[in-house]
């Protein structure tokens, strides 16, 4: 089973993504008030939710032994395309304001889509059966994580500035 062969690396994503999340979650927590005065800074503070909980659900989903590959593919491609809905659409919506930088809007779009749309290529890959599926999660588990680094960064510390 190809699962079985990811297993460490399955893991190690669920427990790195189940932290951050946490992290977030303190982050919004100590700074709701900050957090709530700039606009888009709470849609950013969701983004990373979104995205670190995508990360644990995959993984954990992927490490349900005996999983066929079409069942896991459909799973992973589904997920996947309700995390680009979901961040796709209040991005959108934050590009309403002008009073923001474009470039920081233009690099937060590039990363979550470079986290999110790996995770579309390999629930499509399993579900199609195409050899080395499993490999499109490794940038999306990795750029989700930076992701969501990055957001518990401007959460925690740039938002007190």
């Amino acid at each position: 089973m190809i699962q079985a062969a990811w297993s460490n690396f399955l893991v190690a994503e669920v427990g790195a993504a189940a932290a951050l999340t946490g992290l977030i979650f303190v982050a919004v927590s100590i700074n709701l008030t900050k957090i709530l005065e700039y606009p888009g800074v709470s849609t950013r503070a969701g983004e990373a939710i979104v995205l670190l909980l995508g990360v644990l659900v995959i993984s954990s989903l992927a490490l349900v032994p005996n999983l066929g590959e079409t069942i896991l593919g459909t799973a992973i491609l589904t997920i996947g395309f309700l995390l680009w809905s979901l961040v796709t659409v209040r991005q959108i919506t934050f590009l309403r304001p002008v009073d923001h930088l474009w470039w920081w809007f233009a690099m937060r779009v590039t990363l979550c889509q470079l986290a999110i749309v790996p995770f579309c290529v390999a629930g499509a890959s399993l579900l199609f059966h195409r050899p080395g599926a499993m490999y499109w999660m490794v940038p999306g588990c990795l750029f989700s994580i930076i992701a969501g680094v990055y957001s518990a960064w401007v959460l925690l510390v740039e938002i007190l500035r």
